[in-house]
């Protein structure tokens, strides 16, 4: 029982997590804005998630981990829940030492000053976040085959 339990909290976390940063990449291509547009958006973004995705990032690397070693006797699904494990963890690494580095001078920003290398950094955050959010995703495919293979 505690099997199921933790497998079904993981899909809706890992969900959670790949659903949101594919909705900012399929939603929000900052490429085409203006700097007053991008820094209004990425400035509320922040606000909003800069708290929120690490936590969820955190728990769902932690149930795929115990999700893993509950059904460690599945070699083929303990090891793909391992991989997915790895992938999150590097989705994190990739917010945590690239993203949010970022996202914390966007923040001293303001709609006056306009700095010199604004549009680099949008352009190394806009790569950093494809990259985490193709890593979580697919970590996402694999905890959802884990669950919906047959043994």
């Amino acid at each position: 029982m505690i099997t199921t339990i933790v497998r079904f909290v993981n899909i809706v976390m890992a969900g959670l997590i790949a659903g949101i940063l594919l909705g900012i990449w399929l939603g929000f291509n900052p490429t085409t804005y203006s700097f007053l547009t991008y820094l209004e958006h990425q400035q509320g973004a922040i606000k909003a998630l800069n708290v929120l995705m690490p936590a969820v990032g955190f728990i769902t690397i932690i149930l795929t981990l115990v999700s893993a070693f509950l059904q460690k006797n599945n070699k083929v699904v303990f090891v793909t829940l391992i991989a997915a494990a790895i992938l999150l963890v590097a989705s994190g690494l990739v917010t945590r030492f690239g993203n949010q580095p970022i996202n914390k001078i966007v923040m001293t920003w303001h709609n006056t000053d306009v700095p010199s290398n604004w549009t680099e950094l949008r352009d190394k955050w806009w790569t950093l976040h494809q990259i985490r959010a193709l890593s979580a995703l697919i970590a996402f495919f694999l905890i959802v085959w884990t669950v919906t293979r047959k043994n």
